[in-house]
């Protein structure tokens, strides 16, 4: 009799690897790898969903050799090892089904092919519909009438159910012959290895025609072929070797009970724990549990009303009952934006520029609505507030009275996130689960943001620092930079010409005609008919990158020709043409996104276009600042840049009397160090020696390794070791704070700026040693580039209300990386050089000055 449930067995090994090399590596806060796993739930409930399965077992290999090892020992040999991070997720993810009620099969001797093999055998025999899930088509032996193999064809998204009529579609074959086939022609993946020069066409020809292996040997007369069927004969015994490796048994000593994989998902504390634990909130949701405890959850309740906003005398009503001193939120959605006093109540006002059947004039509801948006006595909290500043600008509005943002408080909470979605932090941080949210979700929100901010000790570089930066930068992208298009089109025409030449003299030398910008056929120039020694190798051949071609200066004048080439072509494109494409041309400015939000250090970054991105270390890459001029002929750009400011915090930090009294005595500090590190006087210090001990100070602000300073001096692995002990030698107390830092960061999980800004570093307790080092330089780093980032943000802070408060018509505009550009108007140059000077120098108190270097000039070039 047939039973109609449906039996699910997963290859837990085979779709652990797919979801680890599919899904980029994950951790939790406490330095826990998921990202197999959370491939593996992931794909788990996608199943569960199409093909809704009354069983459900999962089948592992164990590390123990299995009896087709002890017959070939070569078995598998050529796999490559478990990736060092992947190997933990095993015992997660069976932690993990054994909580959810799934079972788990495994034993000794055998692999997971082998369980399979089993459950297709008894699904058979009980007449049920079994589903074998799998990336490995060795499984494709067992399908028959009552069992289908659902393969993972890429990653863990794309599956091909397979019957016997869809794998005599894609192979031509049944299932009894795929094992016919690997007998003969063997399996790399396995290292099984069939019979020598019996490729895959000839193995199909054979099995299609005598059907299995034992027949081929009963007709080795009557095959043609006088080196096949030599080669037949000589191993035959191999060939055999290879059917028993290839078989998989299907009477694998297991204590199977179909009824053992009946599945209940429990409600259960202990799964949800084990879930935050390792912060799969999504699957939490798709359970439909709880983020928080009951202890931790939050006394809130959804919305109550909704009410639509549908005439001009409604919107009037609802904001004439908003008074100075009340808060409101505010969200704008796809179709509007939503306003809410409270979190019982919101408002959907629509904002679009088609209102009129609405009966609605859309400057109507802007004029009605700029009333409280410009009105800083009602606070208001909304999801980045930068993003609505620079639309509302456009509209004639400047949005005022902005008192908490979520979007930045999320990031101040955890910096390493790669976005911070409204729903996804509702989720997180209030245990709501919400499709659709709306202003008076915000409410909820800041109040649990705020919570965790003074409890992070965080509220008051929010309040202080990034909070009064909001303004700063939208300001400075609604003010835009001046750009000089003719001066953009003189650097085309330069580039042009340069590009013309090179190419020339790049096929003189090469003796032929080739695209230049193809890495193929520039490679097989260098390698094959210049005989150039090959460095490395891609997948798709010979690989040209900076890194290849750095090596291979000095070895044929071609070399230097395409990295010239390559950069003024990598300038032209993007600094020359991406310019001209952005340029608004209402105004002839570029208006750059400052974002706030995007890197774990603290600093502030650009886009569209990247304007921190520009060149400055070859003179042609700095002619692009020529092309960034003042508003106009009354102005002039003031540039303020920090001097060595990292190195600056590291000394205040490290406390180390030597680089302190340096700082202070104004002295050069790379001169110094290679007096310190070289042994002679600062006198007898040379270019190189400076240039060396540059490449130290700044290497060991990085947590930079004696492998990396080598690279980067082009010197011995010992030479640059020795620099580094020499430097230690001599700055003992950076060495302490070094070690110390690190200490501290592996104890706490986390590492601080002076500030209070704090970035959490779960790759310390990696079990990878590249992952665990790169833990370390970040807790080395992230207290001194974090604070410099601190320091720059309270300058431009400084420097931009100070003018604003001066009533001045000075404005700041730009600022990349440590410095500053003031477009300032000619007869406030003065003013202006003394305000910005003075906030700069005086943003933080350290034990070292603060120095700034200003310069003056009409583009950003002849300032710099």
């Amino acid at each position: 009799m047939r039973d109609n449930k449906i039996l699910m067995v997963i290859d837990g090994n085979s779709l652990m690897h797919r979801a680890f090399y599919a899904i980029p590596p994950l951790s939790t806060k406490k330095g826990i790898y998921t990202n197999a796993v959370y491939g593996f739930m992931n794909m788990l409930f996608k199943l569960i969903e199409e093909y809704h399965p009354e069983y459900i077992g999962v089948a592992f290999d164990r590390k123990a050799p299995t009896f087709r090892h002890k017959e070939y020992k070569e078995y598998k040999g050529t796999r490559q090892k478990t990736p060092e991070i992947l190997v933990p997720q095993f015992d997660t993810l069976k932690k993990l089904l054994s909580a959810m009620n799934i079972a788990i099969y495994e034993r000794d001797g055998y692999e997971a092919d082998d369980i399979l093999g089993t459950f297709a055998r008894i699904a058979g025999e009980k007449g049920m519909k079994a589903y074998l899930v799998t990336g490995d088509r060795d499984a494709l032996q067992l399908i028959d009438e009552n069992v289908n193999v659902l393969m993972t064809k890429k990653g863990i998204t794309d599956i091909r159910i397979y019957d016997e009529k869809a794998l005599h579609e894609d192979y031509g074959i049944t299932p009894a012959q795929v094992i016919e086939m690997k007998s003969l022609m063997g399996d790399s993946s396995d290292n099984i290895p069939g019979v020598p020069g019996v490729g895959k066409k000839t193995a199909f020809k054979l099995i299609n025609k005598y059907g299995t292996l034992e027949n081929v040997y009963a007709h080795i007369d009557e095959i043609s072929g006088k080196k096949l069927k030599e080669n037949l004969e000589k191993y035959k015994a191999q060939a055999f070797l290879s059917k028993r490796l290839a078989t998989i048994i299907k009477d694998a000593p297991v204590d199977i009970s179909i009824a053992d994989c009946c599945y209940d998902i429990p409600n259960s504390l202990e799964l949800k724990e084990l879930l935050m634990e390792l912060e799969f909130s999504s699957i939490l949701s798709r359970l439909d549990f709880d983020m928080k405890s009951e202890s931790e959850k939050p006394d809130i309740k959804r919305p109550k009303t909704v009410i639509n906003i549908e005439d001009a005398s409604s919107l009037k009503d609802v904001l004439s009952s908003i008074k100075a001193g009340d808060t409101i939120a505010l969200l704008v959605e796809d179709d509007g934006l939503s306003i809410a006093s409270n979190k019982d109540r919101v408002y959907m006002v629509p904002i679009t520029h088609n209102l009129i059947d609405m009966g609605l004039n859309y400057n109507e509801v802007m004029d009605i609505l700029k009333s409280i948006l410009e009105d800083r006595d009602v606070k208001k909290i909304t999801h980045d507030a930068k993003k609505l500043m620079v639309k509302l600008s456009k509209e004639g509005i400047c949005l005022d009275g902005v008192y908490f943002d979520t979007f930045i408080a999320a990031y101040l909470i955890e910096s390493t996130k790669e976005k911070y979605d409204m729903a996804q932090l509702m989720y997180d941080y209030t245990g709501l689960n919400i499709d659709r949210v709306d202003a008076s979700d915000i409410l909820i929100l800041y109040t649990a943001m705020k919570h965790i901010l003074k409890e992070h000790d965080m509220f008051t570089l929010y309040e202080q620092v990034e909070h009064p930066l909001i303004t700063v930068l939208a300001q400075m992208e609604i003010e835009g930079f001046k750009v000089d298009k003719n001066i953009l089109r003189e650097l085309d025409k330069e580039f042009t010409e340069s590009l013309n030449t090179l190419t020339s003299e790049i096929y003189d030398l090469a003796g032929e005609e080739f695209n230049i910008n193809s890495p193929k056929q520039l490679g097989v120039i260098l390698f094959e008919k210049l005989d150039l020694p090959v460095i490395k190798r891609t997948k798709t051949g010979y690989s040209t990158n900076i890194e290849v071609l750095e090596q291979l200066q000095g070895q044929h004048p071609i070399i230097d020709k395409v990295m010239d080439y390559r950069q003024i072509m990598k300038l032209k494109s993007t600094y020359v043409d991406g310019l001209l494409a952005v340029i608004d041309p209402e105004d002839g400015r570029i208006h750059s996104s400052f974002n706030q939000t995007v890197t774990a250090t603290g600093r502030i970054s650009s886009t569209e276009p990247n304007l921190q991105n520009i060149p400055v270390k070859v003179e042609l890459g700095r002619q692009i600042r020529r092309v960034f001029v003042a508003s106009s002929d009354d102005h002039v750009l003031l540039d303020a840049d920090y001097s060595q400011i990292e190195l600056r915090v590291l000394a205040h930090i490290s406390e180390d009397p030597t680089f302190i009294e340096a700082f202070k005595n104004n002295q050069d500090i790379h001169a110094r160090t290679a007096s310190e590190i070289f042994n002679v006087s600062i006198d007898e210090v040379t270019p190189e020696q400076r240039g060396s001990a540059k490449a130290v100070n700044f290497g060991i602000v990085y947590g930079i390794s004696d492998f990396g300073l080598a690279r980067n001096l082009n010197i011995s692995r010992n030479q640059a070791k020795t620099y580094i002990e020499s430097y230690f030698a001599r700055y003992p107390m950076v060495k302490e704070y070094m070690d110390n830092v690190v200490h501290e960061a592996k104890l706490k999980g986390y590492v601080t700026t002076l500030m209070g800004r704090r970035r959490n570093l779960p790759e310390l307790n990696s079990r990878n040693f590249n992952i665990r080092s790169f833990g370390e330089r970040v807790a080395m780093n992230t207290p001194i580039q974090g604070t410099a980032a601190d320091i720059i943000k309270v300058a431009m802070n400084r420097v931009f209300y100070e003018l604003k408060k001066r009533q001045l018509k000075s404005k700041l505009i730009l600022q990349v990386h440590d410095e500053l550009i003031v477009d300032t108007h000619k007869s406030e140059l003065d003013e202006v050089r003394d305000i910005v000077k003075t906030e700069m120098q005086n943003a933080m108190e350290l034990r070292v000055p603060l120095v700034v270097d200003i310069g003056v000039g009409y583009s950003w070039y002849d300032a710099k």
